[in-house]
């Protein structure tokens, strides 16, 4: 299949699963090997993770220092290293109106299903953070509008997030994300509800498919998919599950290793030498060899 067939099957995909009322679980992932593993295991969405893309891209924190470059070269990547359909996080669309324009037009032609943009003043804050602070509600009304007329295909999806329930409460946060309904956002994201009651709320307020961010140790209770259906939720995120279990198994492989000086005895689980050749496509590179030869150059 042609990657612009392919981008077209999964653009469909996850249309037609909120189209069908499915609930749909997107594992955060950050680089080619989550990416691949997660790409396996029969998700109906990926979620390409701004913190931890920036974090395993620059090493830095997801503070608006990465550039539109940056970001859509590892989507564009993401997109076609996978099958699946992805959800990318595009920061607030990397500046104004205009690069709102460029930033869906380059999303689209990168592969990827659905496009997240966000309502922060620049330079934008992770969402489950502290310091966020909104732009006037009429300035991202007029990027959803921007966004929405930029699409070449009516099945790429536009998220629209706002932050504004931390900083100006929840009543702010809802008629902000009423004003983004009506200005052609597809999903709507209220960022870091504080309580299940809120989740409630913010449920029983939209009809539009609702996107729910689920961080462990962030600010919004980490809830079971049957009880996020069942509050209104249609999509949940979980950017934070890849990295923060990577993290942890590279701090104990590390550490053993660096108190021991080696790796036997190491009793935690590891990924199979084998089976990782084969996640990353070794098997192609050993049958181009028998029929080509080893490559002398």
């Amino acid at each position: 299949m042609s990657s612009t067939s392919l981008a077209k099957s999964k653009r469909a995909a996850l249309f037609g699963q909120l189209q069908i009322g499915s609930f749909v679980t997107a594992p955060g992932v950050f680089d080619m090997i989550s990416a691949r593993i997660a790409d396996r295991m029969g998700f109906n969405a990926l979620y390409m993770t701004g913190y931890g893309t920036v974090a395993s891209h620059l090493g830095l924190p997801d503070a608006g220092l990465a550039s539109y470059r940056d970001m859509l070269d590892r989507a564009r990547m993401i997109a076609e290293g996978t099958n699946t359909p992805l959800i990318a996080d595009a920061d607030t669309g990397y500046g104004g109106p205009l690069n709102v324009w460029h930033t869906v037009r380059g999303y689209e032609a990168a592969g990827i299903s659905a496009i997240q943009i966000e309502g922060q003043e620049f330079p934008k804050r992770c969402g489950h953070t502290t310091g966020r602070r909104v732009v006037p509600i009429d300035d991202m009304v007029r990027k959803l509008q921007v966004a929405s007329d930029a699409r070449s295909y009516g099945d790429f999806l536009i998220i629209a997030r706002t932050d504004a329930r931390t900083s100006l409460g929840l009543d702010e946060a809802l008629r902000r994300a009423e004003a983004y309904q009506r200005a052609g956002a597809d999903v709507l994201f209220i960022e870091s509800p504080e309580s299940e009651a809120e989740m409630e709320a913010i449920g029983r307020r939209f009809d539009t498919p609702l996107m729910a961010n689920m961080v462990e140790g962030g600010r919004t209770p980490v809830l079971s998919a049957a009880r996020l259906k069942q509050l209104g939720y249609r999509i949940a995120i979980f950017p934070a599950l890849g990295f923060l279990a990577a993290g942890a198994a590279l701090r104990a492989a590390y550490g053993k290793l660096r108190r021991d000086g080696s790796s036997a005895g190491f009793d935690r689980e590891l990924y199979g030498f084998d089976e990782f050749n084969e996640l990353m496509g070794f098997e192609r590179v050993w049958e181009f060899d028998r029929t080509y030869g080893p490559d002398d150059a």
